[in-house]
């Protein structure tokens, strides 16, 4: 159970990244929105940096958790496990186009760095949280889960520093769900279906 201090901390973090982007947000700004000093922050936050992964992790793990259980499950696994990669692919890119903003990811080489971070974090939440989807862990072995994650997560990421607006972000995910995402997921089921 997290204490009242990092759950204001985080509050504060969520509200000012959306409001004001994650690199116009101050370290005094998140302290004070919390109603906390800035060595309070500090000894819970290391950085900046760091309130601002705990905070995405936060979001994308709330949001895949109810893509996996609250949504509808079609009887078609393959539909089923196509249109989940899908909304999660569509939740991670909009947190880290809220929260960070994909222009300033795709010229700073921090961000990049940072980036990277992410994507490994977030390939590990998405595995561990569908193979512990009952619909999904108990049919599919983890590897070929593990491919499915990897690839969708690469192609979105690689969309993300490509697009130059929203409408090529939008054009970018209808290619990937009808041109990509169905000989993934068909590639992941192989072997379960022949």
């Amino acid at each position: 159970m997290e204490d009242k201090i990092v759950i204001a901390i985080k509050k504060s973090a969520r509200d000012l990244f959306r409001k004001y982007g994650y690199y116009k947000t101050s370290v005094n700004e998140l302290a004070k929105n919390a109603c906390i000093a800035k060595a309070t922050f500090y000894k819970h936050f290391a950085s900046k940096e760091l309130i601002l992964h705990a905070v995405l992790m936060d979001y994308i793990q709330d949001n895949v958790y109810d893509i996996l259980n609250k949504h509808v499950k079609e009887n078609d696994l393959a539909l089923f496990l196509a249109n989940t990669i899908l909304r999660v692919s569509r939740v991670t890119y909009t947190v880290c186009n809220e929260f960070v903003g994909w222009e300033f990811i795709r010229e700073s080489a921090n961000a990049q760095e940072y980036l990277k971070i992410l994507s490994e974090d977030l390939e590990f939440l998405l595995l561990r949280s569908f193979m512990q989807n009952e619909t999904i862990g108990s049919v599919i072995p983890e590897e070929r889960l593990n491919f499915l994650i990897k690839s969708s997560k690469n192609i979105v990421f690689s969309f993300a520093f490509t697009a130059v607006s929203e409408a090529d972000v939008r054009k970018n995910f209808i290619s990937f769900q009808k041109e990509m995402l169905p000989y993934l997921v068909q590639a992941t089921l192989m072997d379960d279906r022949g």
